[in-house]
């Protein structure tokens, strides 16, 4: 239950506090007065826009605190105190700030939270209905809505079994559509794809062989100087057979090796010394042969090298169109082969997703069905509460019903023999029709309905809704618009019924309306034409008697209103 709400520096409201309680609450003022300030509070509170035009002109933000009382283990509260909030005595308190530059933050329970949370935690706290409410229901989509809601669980079982269906029957649709209409250019690609794979096949590429061929190239175009570098070293290291009196590196290691040879024995240090000599001495031999055998082993046949040439041609054909080096080539190759593969597949894939859309528009369809029989069914139950609700708002005769149709399309899916057009919802259009009197025929409600029987149906349709919704506060912001007179009496009556077992808060103009309520809270400005702390008071005793007096006549004074003021008090007191 909304226990109250302080509102600062919104719109014409300075620093207001509203105080509710449970039963029906009646909101009246003069037009211009701030009684919709009450309901835009609200509906921040709720996770609504921000608006900065809302913030009052001079003030650097508006801010809006709500306390809530909540069942311990509600769905609300579970949600809150995941979000970190903690309650206040059995308490939800909820806060939202509106920045002049169009800043908002909000506030559950001490905790700062998106305020996508508000939103979340109203669904399970208030419900609000209000003409924004009764104008969208004059649209087909929102009628179809409005008895989906209602159906509850029977509607919304099979309708996301239809939805998750037609999700997938799109996806294949539009897979086979690609397929379908794009396969020259797929055909194109293939045999782009072949030629190329061809091409790779062909010259047959292996790992890493573009590196080795430029190495040995690099080898064969240089194997004189090479050739005679390596003669030149073995030489120098090992001697040359030519020139026995040459002095070598292995001959003078050799020397040296000798010489400390012969007194390592008398220093271990120096024995240590000749022995690293002897090491130099072996490593020398070593080099020198693997330069003999360099020498030796080098190719210098000019044959080598133009094949080696043109095999790096062949390759530098494939790296110029299909990748960097010939890695980059075999992968290409791998990638085109599962993708030539794919285009291959083409006729296949083509059959296989025709049979699986086939299917899928039968499936459909028998899910189509069944929505519309659980519309229907439920159609029937909404009807009659809603027909119900009028016989309290002054229209006995008056009788609600709903068309369920269909619309033939050749291109759509099978639904009680018919082919129809389809949706994302089914393929029902869904229709409030109303007969305001017996032996009318039933009309669409935007054009068989006045505008006093309008605000009556919707009012009817909002009262049902509140009685299936499980939420302990319901909003009604003016929804009695329209109406007067006896109609009038029968919407106070009737929300002062729905009141005792819910709280009621009814933003109204209609005396008759705000007689019936439990308490009557006044908004009037100052002088200065703002709304202060002492702009929203509770109405009692003669004061009450004056503004209903007000609100029946323009004029507080007048005994013949206030006559009538008592009348209607008295005739609500019976009433309860």
């Amino acid at each position: 239950m909304l226990e109250e709400m302080r509102i600062r520096s919104l719109g014409v409201i300075d620093d207001a506090v509203v105080e509710l309680s449970p039963g029906f609450t009646a909101v009246t003022g003069e037009t211009g007065a701030g009684k919709t300030m009450v309901v835009t509070s609200l509906g921040l509170l709720l996770g609504g826009r921000a608006d900065p035009a809302l913030v009052r002109i001079g003030a650097d933000k508006a801010v809006v605190e709500g306390r809530i009382t909540v069942s311990a283990g509600a769905s609300a509260v579970v949600r809150a105190e995941e979000a970190g909030a903690e309650l206040d005595d059995g308490a939800l308190l909820i806060s939202r700030t509106v920045s002049a530059e169009g800043r908002s933050r909000a506030h559950v329970g001490g905790r700062s939270v998106p305020v996508g949370l508000l939103a979340d935690l109203a669904d399970d706290l208030v419900a609000v209905h209000g003409q924004t409410d009764q104008q969208g229901l004059l649209k087909l989509s929102r009628q179809r809505q409005a008895l989906d809601r209602y159906a509850g669980d029977a509607v919304a079982g099979p309708l996301a079994k239809y939805a998750e269906a037609y999700r997938r029957l799109r996806a294949v649709s539009v897979e086979l559509e690609e397929i379908v209409t794009r396969a020259r250019e797929r055909a194109q690609e293939a045999d782009m794809l072949r030629y190329g794979l061809d091409e790779v096949a062909g010259v047959e590429p292996r790992a890493g062989e573009d590196v080795e061929l430029a190495e040995e190239a690099e080898r064969l175009g240089h194997a004189e100087a090479l050739s005679s570098a390596a003669t030149a070293a073995h030489a120098a290291l090992a001697g040359n057979p030519e020139d026995p009196e040459g002095i070598d590196a292995a001959t003078l290691v050799a020397g040296a090796q000798r010489a400390l040879d012969a007194v390592r024995s008398h220093d271990p240090a120096l024995a240590a010394l000749a022995d690293r000599i002897g090491e130099i001495g072996i490593l020398l031999g070593d080099v020198a042969g693997e330069l003999a055998g360099y020498a030796d082993d080098l190719d210098a046949d000019p044959l080598r090298l133009s094949a080696v040439e043109e095999r790096r041609a062949a390759l530098g054909a494939l790296t110029r169109k299909y990748g960097e080096d010939v890695a980059s080539v075999l992968a290409w190759a791998e990638q085109s082969a599962a993708r030539l593969t794919e285009l291959d597949g083409d006729d296949e894939r083509i059959d296989e997703l025709t049979a699986e859309r086939d299917a899928l528009r039968t499936e459909l369809g028998g899910l189509a069905q069944a929505l519309t029989d659980a519309r229907a069914e439920a159609a029937e139950r909404f009807a009659a509460a809603v027909t119900a609700e009028l016989a309290s708002l002054a229209m006995p005769h008056a009788r609600v019903s709903f068309d369920i149709r269909q619309t033939e399309d050749p291109e759509g899916v099978e639904v009680g023999g018919r082919t129809v057009a389809y949706g994302p919802s089914g393929a029902d259009e869904v229709e409030l029709l109303l007969a305001p009197h017996p032996g009318a025929p039933p009309r669409p409600i935007a054009k068989g309905a006045s505008g006093g029987e309008l605000s009556r149906v919707m009012l009817a349709v909002e009262v049902v809704f509140a009685g299936t919704d499980p939420v302990p506060t319901y909003l009604f912001d003016e929804v009695d618009a329209g109406v007067g007179g006896k109609a009038a009496v029968e919407i106070g009556r009737r929300l002062a019924r729905l009141a005792k077992s819910a709280q009621v808060v009814v933003v109204t103009h209609l005396p008759q309306v705000a007689a019936f309520a439990d308490r009557q809270l006044l908004v009037e400005k100052t002088n200065d034409g703002s709304v202060t702390r002492s702009g929203v008071k509770v109405l009692e005793g003669e004061e009450r008697i004056r503004e209903l007096s007000r609100m029946l006549a323009g004029q507080e004074d007048s005994e013949t209103a206030r006559a009538h003021a008592e009348e209607l008090l008295a005739t609500a007191r019976a009433d309860g």
